[in-house]
């Protein structure tokens, strides 16, 4: 387990590939670090699937429907498009065209993804299980996908 220094500003995601520590960036995209926090706290995350996984790219999952064209029940957000680079490990929320669009739906990025920097808001980042990451099955849809078994936030794990 990770050496977690604030609980609260972090993830704990079971997928069916094994578990991925994320550490949320509030001082990034304050906005969007509660939604993903409220999600998680919802049970929203929890047997979704990774629907698009290119490799070399990235691994997208929060579509309820499975398909990349649902979100929450929340409304959309506002971008907060910040500096912070899209490398390895970094999380940025999918969105459409609009960029107050994110709503549930998030990434993560196996590769240096620079083209995606200031377009797309970065709200968090891999600090254990990125091998767990690299093990997703890849697909535009995947046939067979691997999923969130259990998505939390750190400081409601007993």
């Amino acid at each position: 387990m990770a050496d977690i220094k604030d609980p609260e500003n972090t993830i704990i995601m079971d997928t069916t590939k094994g578990q991925v520590v994320i550490k949320l960036r509030p001082d990034l995209a304050p906005k969007h670090v509660e939604r993903i926090k409220t999600l998680a706290r919802e049970g929203f995350y929890d047997g979704i699937v990774f629907h698009r996984v290119i490799d070399g790219f990235m691994a997208q999952v929060g579509c309820p429907h499975g398909t990349g064209t649902g979100g929450s029940k929340h409304p959309n957000l506002k971008a907060e498009f910040n500096a912070e680079p899209h490398v390895r490990g970094i999380c940025s929320m999918a969105r459409a065209q609009n960029p107050d669009s994110a709503n549930s739906q998030f990434f993560i990025v196996f590769d240096d993804a620079s083209f995606l920097d200031r377009q797309y808001t970065v709200w968090g980042q891999v600090v254990e299980g990125m091998d767990n990451v690299d093990k997703i099955k890849r697909g535009e849809p995947v046939q067979n996908p691997d999923k969130i078994t259990s998505m939390k936030v750190a400081a409601d794990v007993k």
